[in-house]
């Protein structure tokens, strides 16, 4: 079977939940969406805001590799709320570029398949889940590898030394997304 790319639109705490747990979830935990995936299709997750509240973010924030073909529930863990405690999401594994550093839609509106020449290009992001061309998966995985001595917005440190949120910690996983 064809690799295949993929678009998540999630808020970021829920990325880095995900990214911290190795795994992608996506339409409140629809299972029917993952279940179109294959493995080693790409996913990058793309985030509007920082949370459901939270302030405007508008950047692509993590990039991965499906790990296998399985779509698996979650059945336990403090993410399990609801109204009985009955939120049950399905989730797929995902490998993950940790060194990733989230960037900016903005600046890539016009290279990128899915929002070239397009005015209304967030309206089809509002599925939660869109096909990517391999062009712009490649665009946006090569945007989200950070080069030594680049500057970045997102890539300042904080005062006290820490990263921005959007940013996770290192591992040797980047050679595997090629």
């Amino acid at each position: 079977m064809a690799i295949r790319y993929w678009l998540g639109v999630v808020h970021h705490d829920h990325v880095l939940r995900g990214v911290a747990g190795g795994f992608a979830q996506v339409n409140h935990g629809a299972r029917a969406p993952l279940e179109r995936m294959g493995p080693s299709d790409g996913f990058v997750f793309y985030s509007p805001r920082e949370s459901f509240d939270g302030e405007p973010l508008k950047q692509f924030t993590a990039v991965g590799r499906l790990a296998d073909a399985e779509v698996f529930q979650a059945t336990q863990g403090p993410q399990m709320r609801g109204p009985a405690g009955d939120f049950l999401p399905w989730r797929r594994r995902v490998d993950w570029d940790h060194d990733a550093v989230a960037t900016p839609i903005r600046p890539l509106l016009p290279s990128l398949d899915f929002t070239r020449d397009k005015r209304d290009w967030g309206y089809q992001l509002r599925a939660g889940l869109i096909e990517l061309t391999r062009h712009d998966f490649e665009l946006i995985r090569d945007q989200l590898r950070h080069t030594p001595g680049e500057q970045r917005p997102s890539t300042a440190r904080r005062a006290g030394g820490s990263r921005h949120p959007a940013q996770h910690a290192t591992t040797a996983f980047a050679a595997g997304l090629r």
